[in-house]
C-alpha cells in the first residue's frame, strides 16, 4: 500500500509527464549533493528553476525537445501515439551515460506500467557504464524507494512483472530478448549506447515494441561507423529521426585540454578529431575500406568520351547468392563504370548466359569476368556457346603478397581506382555497398575483407553491385581489334549470336 507522502509525491511527480528537463531538476538533489555541482546552470534554465547547478545546455535543450514532442503527442492512455526517435552522435566526455539514468528514471517514475530495455555495444560498456549511470541516478531520485534496482533490472515494487526495465546485452543470438515489449497503456522503451556498433538485427527486433501505447527509443553513441542503423539516423532514414551532433568543446564537462592536444596532434579535419570530438561521422569508419570521401568523389561523375573510350571494355556478372540477393551485370571501361542490367536471383543459368551473350555483343566486349561462387553454370552454358568468359574465384590466391586472397586485392583495386578518378552512375545502393564492406584485422597485417555472410550478419545487405565493379579488376585486359570483335559479334563466328538451344541435338 502507498502511504499518504507517496500519494503526495505521485502527484507531484504527476506533473513532470511532459516535462522531462523538470522532473531531471525537481527529482535529484543538484543542490543540496557537492558530488553533482559540476556544472553550473545556465540562462534561461538558472531563472527557470530557481536551481544554480544542474544538467549542460545540450542536456537541457534535448530534454526540452521531448517534452514539446509529449505535448505534442497527447497520449491519452488508449490510442497509440507516433513514437518518439531521438538520435545523438557526439564526441567524448559529454554525458551521455548519465542522460540515459535521467530518462529511465524519468520515464519509470512518471509512467506507471512502463516497460523499458537498455543495451549498450558491449556487455563491459553496458554493465560497467550504461547501467552503472542507470543504478546511480535512479538512487539519487526522489522517487528510489519506490524502485528496487540489481546489476540486471529495474522495477516498481508493487508491480514487478508490469513496471520494469532490463538491461539486455546486444548480441545477435539476444535478439529475442528485444521482442514482445507492449505497454499498450503506457510507454515501451528502448535506449541504445554506443549505438554505432548495436547489430542492425536489434534495431529491427526493437521495432516492434514501438507499435502501441506512447513509444520512445533513444540512440547515443560516438559516430565511429558509416553503416547501420545508428548512421541511418542521420542519413536515410532522417525523416523519422530527431537528431543531434554534439561537439565535446561546446560542453562543460569535457577536458578541454585534451581535447585541444587531439586537434593539435591529428588536425580539425581528421577522422579521429571528426569521430571523438565533433561528433560528425568519419570519411572512413575505423574498419571501413573504401572512404567515404572517395566514393562522394566518385558518385554521378561525368566524364568525357575520350577519357575512357580508349580503355578495353570489361563486362561482369556478380550472380545472387540468396533469394533476397540481386544478380547484377555491369561494365567498366577505364574511369568509367555502368550497370547495365539487374534482376532477382535466377538460377536459369542458360538465360543468364543468353542476356550476357547479348550485351557481349552490343557492347563490344574485350572481357566477360563471371564470379565463379554461383556463376559455373553461367560460364559452362557461354563456353557451349563459344564465349570465351572468365571465372573469377574470390576465394581464390592473389597475386599481390599484402592481401589474403583474391576478394581483397580485386576490393584494393577498386578502391585505387576510385581514389585515381573512377566514376560511378547515381546510384545510392551501389554507393552504400562501397562503403559498406569492412576490413578484419590480421596479425599478418595482410588486407582481408569480411565475407558476404558477415556483412548480413551485421545487418549490411550482400554488395552485389559493389562486387560487380570489383570484379572488373580480376586480371588485365588489353583491347580487342575492332574488327574481330564486330565479326564475332556480327555472327561470322560459329553463329555464336543465336539463343542456346539445349535441345538442339535431339
Amino acid at each position: 500500500m502507498f502511504s499518504k507522502a507517496d500519494v503526495d509525491l505521485a502527484r507531484e511527480i504527476g506533473k513532470y509527464y511532459d516535462d522531462a528537463l523538470g522532473y531531471v531538476i525537481f527529482a535529484f538533489p543538484w543542490d543540496s549533493n557537492p558530488a553533482l555541482q559540476l556544472v553550473e546552470l545556465e540562462e534561461p534554465y538558472k531563472s527557470r528553476f530557481k536551481c544554480k547547478y544542474g544538467p549542460d545546455v545540450w542536456a537541457c535543450e534535448f530534454l526540452d525537445n521531448i517534452s514539446k514532442q509529449v505535448k505534442a503527442h497527447g497520449f491519452d492512455g488508449v490510442n497509440a501515439v507516433d513514437a518518439i526517435r531521438e538520435a545523438v552522435s557526439s564526441g567524448h566526455g559529454i554525458g551521455k551515460s548519465a542522460m540515459t539514468g535521467w530518462l529511465v528514471s524519468w520515464i519509470m517514475s512518471t509512467r506507471p506500467y512502463a516497460q523499458g530495455t537498455v543495451t549498450a555495444n558491449t556487455g563491459a560498456q553496458l554493465e560497467t557504464k550504461t547501467w552503472a549511470q542507470i543504478q546511480k541516478w535512479v538512487k539519487l531520485s526522489i522517487t528510489a524507494h519506490w524502485f528496487e534496482i540489481n546489476t540486471t533490472k529495474l522495477y516498481h515494487k508493487e508491480a514487478p512483472e508490469s513496471w520494469f526495465c532490463s538491461a539486455q546485452t546486444c548480441r545477435e543470438e539476444n535478439s529475442e530478448s528485444f521482442a514482445g515489449q507492449h505497454a499498450a497503456n503506457s510507454t515501451s522503451f528502448y535506449i541504445f549506447d554506443e549505438a554505432s556498433a548495436v547489430p542492425d538485427v536489434i534495431w529491427e527486433v526493437a521495432e516492434g515494441g514501438l507499435t502501441d501505447g506512447e513509444p520512445m527509443v533513444f540512440a547515443f553513441g560516438n559516430p565511429t561507423r558509416n553503416s547501420g542503423k545508428f548512421h541511418s539516423c542521420f542519413n536515410g532514414q532522417r525523416t523519422r529521426w530527431n537528431t543531434r551532433q554534439v561537439d565535446s568543446r561546446t560542453v562543460k564537462l569535457t577536458n578541454k585540454k585534451l581535447i585541444a592536444e587531439w586537434v593539435e596532434d591529428y588536425g580539425e579535419n581528421s577522422d579521429f578529431v571528426k569521430v571523438r570530438v565533433r561528433g560528425m561521422f568519419p570519411s572512413l569508419s575505423l574498419k571501413q575500406f573504401i572512404s567515404t570521401n572517395d566514393a562522394d568523389n566518385a558518385f554521378n561523375k561525368h566524364l568525357r568520351k575520350d577519357q575512357y573510350d580508349f580503355a578495353p571494355r570489361i563486362i561482369t556478372c556478380d550472380p545472387a547468392w540468396e533469394g533476397d540477393d540481386t544478380l547484377v551485370i555491369s561494365m567498366r571501361q577505364g574511369l568509367k563504370f555502368e550497370i547495365l542490367r539487374t534482376m532477382p536471383k535466377n538460377d536459369n543459368d542458360i538465360y543468364v548466359a543468353n542476356i550476357i551473350a547479348q550485351l557481349e555483343d552490343q557492347h563490344q566486349a574485350d572481357a566477360v569476368f563471371v564470379d565463379g561462387g554461383y556463376g559455373t553454370g553461367i560460364i559452362s552454358a557461354g563456353r557451349t556457346m563459344g564465349r570465351s568468359w572468365q571465372i573469377v574465384w574470390f576465394s581464390g590466391e592473389s597475386g599481390d603478397a599484402g592481401c589474403l586472397n583474391k576478394r581483397a586485392e580485386m576490393w584494393k583495386l577498386a578502391r585505387d581506382w576510385l581514389k585515381e578518378g573512377g566514376a560511378i552512375p547515381n546510384d545510392q545502393e551501389l554507393y552504400r555497398e562501397l562503403i559498406g564492406p569492412e576490413t578484419v584485422p590480421r596479425l599478418d597485417g595482410k588486407i582481408q575483407i569480411e565475407s558476404k555472410k558477415d556483412m548480413k550478419k551485421r545487418g549490411q545487405p550482400s554488395p552485389n553491385k559493389a562486387d560487380s565493379l570489383v570484379l572488373s579488376f580480376a586480371m588485365p585486359v588489353v583491347k580487342k581489334p575492332r574488327s574481330a570483335i564486330e565479326k564475332f559479334a556480327h555472327g561470322a563466328v560459329n553463329n555464336n549470336n543465336r539463343e542456346y538451344d539445349p535441345l538442339s541435338n535431339y
